[in-house]
Order: C-alpha cells, then sequence, then structure tokens
C-alpha cells in the first residue's frame, strides 16, 4: 500500500530529525504557554472559542487552558493528556506536571543535540 493513499491531500511527512525537532518544539510550546500562569504574578489567558457565538474566556488556570486547545502535534498532545490524567487522579497540579515535563524536554533536547 502507497503512502500517497493513507495521507489526506494536505497531510505532511516528517522524517528523522526534523520529526524529533518537531516534537520537541511543539511540547515545548505547551508548556510555555501554561508557564506564565505559575505563581503570584501569574498571567491570564483569554481564550476565545471557535465555535458559534464565539464566546470569551479569561483564566489563568492551566487545566481550563489545556482543555480548550486543539493540539496536532503529538508530543504536545502527551502533555495535554498528563494534565487530564493528573486532575482525573488528583484534582491538583495540572500546570505543574506539564512544566516539568517541558522543561524535562528541553533538557533532553540538549542532550540530543
Amino acid at each position: 500500500m502507497a503512502i500517497d493513499r493513507i495521507l489526506k491531500d494536505e497531510a505532511t511527512e516528517e522524517k528523522g530529525e526534523r520529526a524529533r525537532m518537531a516534537s520537541f518544539v511543539g511540547a515545548m510550546a505547551i508548556g510555555d504557554l501554561v508557564k506564565t500562569t505559575l505563581g503570584p504574578k501569574g498571567m491570564d489567558k483569554v481564550l476565545q472559542s471557535t465555535g458559534r457565538g464565539h464566546s470569551v474566556t479569561v483564566t489563568n488556570d492551566g487545566a481550563t487552558i489545556l482543555k480548550s486547545l486543539h493540539v496536532n502535534n503529538p508530543a504536545a498532545k502527551v502533555l495535554v493528556d498528563i494534565s487530564k490524567v493528573q486532575d482525573d487522579e488528583v484534582g491538583d497540579g495540572t500546570t505543574l506536571v506539564v512544566v516539568l515535563a517541558g522543561e524535562l524536554l528541553r533538557e533532553a533536547e540538549k542532550l540530543v543535540n
């Protein structure tokens, strides 16, 4: 079966170093997104829905931010999933696990390079 029949028209295929770097960048972007909400000087994020009505939400809750994201990057999806698991099991610390995993991946990228 040819790869052309599996992938959609707008799909792209990445291999090797490019795929690895895309995973690192996507996961670190998710970590950086919620990192700025931590602490006493944590910033709020303005979330605008893409559906009907375009509702606007202002929050600094990492779990709320991550639930509202539509992520295509596989490594970034893993970070969103660990946030959901943390919320289901413990009920707190969702932002912390994402930031911690993002920073571990940042250090892993340095070691890979």
